[in-house]
């Protein structure tokens, strides 16, 4: 009995394609993330360091 499945592809195999859906106004680019990280990180160090 368990040799009768049948075995079908799910539609998008888990994958979506979000560019098609959605444009956002504010296009960052990975390494934008990582500065702004990086800017974040020094003005709490300075912060802790003043204070």
């Amino acid at each position: 009995m368990a040799q009768n499945k049948i075995h079908m592809p799910g539609a998008f195999g888990g994958l979506m394609r979000y560019d098609e859906e959605y444009k956002s106004r504010f296009m960052i680019t990975p390494s934008q993330v990582i500065g702004i990280v990086i800017a974040i990180v020094i003005f709490v160090i300075v912060l802790k360091v003043l204070f």
